[in-house]
């Protein structure tokens, strides 16, 4: 029997092994309540490729990887959806060539995700792309509206993606969205009609219907890698009353144990998470 088979059959073992303990592991955490939706702020992709002594372009790279890692953890927990903060609006301030590789690897990596084998295709995943996508570079935009029209009919796990976003862009979209509704030509009846429920005013419920976020239920846990407490001008009004975990680690060491402790926290804090949000409504 050769080294070849020998270390394949290793990996097998290890892999299967690894599979075996987060199914373990997983169904301890089911004892508790399990996160209906997850965000990650993908934060420290270039301070890990300046601390390996990679190419910047590798940690973007690294990273990739283990969001998909990320994301099969998710999946084999029970969580619905997963939003990652892909670029910022602000991100096109980055130098020239760096925008430029971050828009090629986006491009080559949605083109990924509509092979048979890729994580998409093999679990159902249903794709969304959010924010100002006419500020993509074409060939991005292209990809990302034909992964939302190929995945359209997965229905087991929802990934959003946020590019070009920014959560104050996505409020000011919300609110010219709603005069745009208030201003539509409208009969005689829903004129009387909207005159007596008095609709004519923006409500908080038609600010919440036209945010790109409108597609998935607010976040019960946002994750920001790199120890870093700030938002970054992300989900600012959809993370009102979820869990935030800030784990030291770089994005491209991300772990399941960070996953495992971001749950296990949100499980200890979810009464009193789940007080303060049915006081909102």
């Amino acid at each position: 029997m050769g080294d070849d088979s020998i270390g394949g059959r290793l990996s097998e073992f290890i892999g299967n092994l690894g599979g075996f303990l987060r199914k373990f592991i997983f169904s301890v955490l089911s004892v508790g309540p399990i996160p209906n939706h997850i965000a990650f702020i993908l934060d420290g992709n270039r301070r890990y490729a300046k601390k390996h002594n990679l190419k910047e372009g590798d940690g973007h790279r690294a990273g990739f990887v283990a969001l998909l890692s990320m994301l099969k953890y998710c999946y084999e927990l029970g969580v619905k959806y997963v939003t990652i903060y892909a670029f910022s609006i602000d991100n096109f301030n980055r130098r020239p060539d760096e925008v430029q590789y971050i828009m090629g690897l986006m491009h080559e990596k949605i083109e990924g995700m509509l092979k048979e084998e890729s994580f998409v295709r093999s679990y159902g995943v249903r794709v969304h792309f959010l924010g100002d996508l006419k500020l993509l570079h074409q060939s991005v935009r292209i990809a990302a509206e034909k992964a939302m029209r190929v995945t359209a009919n997965n229905t087991k796990f929802v990934l959003l993606i946020c590019v070009a976003y920014t959560s104050t862009n996505e409020t000011v979209h919300s609110v010219h969205q709603c005069f745009k509704e208030k201003r539509r030509p409208m009969d005689k009846f829903q004129e009387e009609e909207q005159q007596q429920q008095q609709q004519g005013l923006i409500k908080l419920v038609d600010l919440e219907r036209n945010m790109y976020m409108a597609l998935a239920p607010d976040p019960d846990i946002l994750v920001r890698t790199s120890g870093e407490t700030r938002l970054s001008n992300f989900l600012l009004w959809q993370t009102a009353f979820c869990y935030l975990y800030s784990p030291a680690k770089l994005w491209p060491e991300i772990s399941l144990w960070n996953l495992v402790w971001s749950v296990l926290n949100f499980q200890r804090a979810y009464p009193y998470l789940l007080k303060t949000k049915m006081k909102r409504y």
